[in-house]
Parts: structure tokens; sequence; C-alpha cells
């Protein structure tokens, strides 16, 4: 039962993460939308579409991909029932990897690589946030005993 709870801990970190990520990206679409009619399935066509684009149009992405880390890896943090620093990072590791995925895939301004190692500063705060959050509920049950 401990993998199961671990295995749900990592699966609904990832689905919170991904939902904050989009919702931001969706927000960012429409400050700055696409093309008509353009294949948003295409690779190519994002790669043109965000070559028109001006430097400010990143931050947003760049805030949701690290909104994807630390709300996974916290959700994630939160549920687990062990391990919380690990699946957090886990969380953060994952989520660092789809980023890189982007940078390569979508040809971005070259300042977004430094985006990179925040994903697992900012899972690992998470995870921090969360033992924190553990230890102080163990010392008010042992102040009420």
């Amino acid at each position: 039962m401990f993998y199961v709870k671990m295995l749900g801990a990592f699966l609904l970190g990832m689905v919170v993460g991904m939902i904050a990520n989009m919702v931001l990206i969706q927000i960012n679409l429409s400050l700055y939308p696409a093309p008509e009619g353009m294949d948003m399935n295409d690779m190519e066509a994002w790669k043109s579409f965000a070559a028109t684009l001006p430097p400010a149009a990143f931050l947003i992405p760049v805030i949701a991909h690290l909104a994807q880390a630390f709300l996974g890896g916290w959700v994630a943090a939160r549920i687990a029932p062990a391990h919380v620093m690990g699946i957090a990072l886990t969380i953060g590791g994952v989520s660092m990897l789809g980023g890189i995925m982007n940078l390569i895939n979508l040809a971005p301004p070259a300042w977004m690589w430094a985006e990179l190692p925040f994903y697992l500063v900012l899972a690992g705060l998470a995870g921090k946030l969360e033992l924190k959050r553990r230890s102080s509920l163990a010392g008010s049950d042992k102040a009420s005993a």
C-alpha cells in the first residue's frame, strides 16, 4: 500500500503541476495570441511563432514552468506518506526534463535556459515547506500530550 500511496502522490503532483503550467500558458496565449489557423501541434509553426514574440512574452512561460515544479512538488510532498524531499525533487526533475525538451524543440531565447536549475530549487523549497509543516504538527502533538 505504501508504494501505491507514493505513486498516487507523484501522479497527483504531476497533474496539479501541469494544470498550473497550462493555465498560465493559456493566459500567455491570450496576451500573445498565435496566428489564426496555426496548427498547435506543429513544432515548426511554434518555432516560427516564437521568433516573432517580444522577450516579455517568455516571462509568463518561465513562471508557468517553475510553478509546475513548485506546486506539483508541494502537492506530491503533502500527500506522500514518506520521502517528502525525494518525491518533491522527483517532480522537479521530471518537470525539468520537460523544460529541456521544450527548450530544445521550441528554440526560445537563450536566456530561458537559466530557468533550469530553478526547477529543482523550487521543488526542493516545496519539500522543505512540507517537512516544516510536518515537524510543527509533530511538535504540537507532543505539546498537547
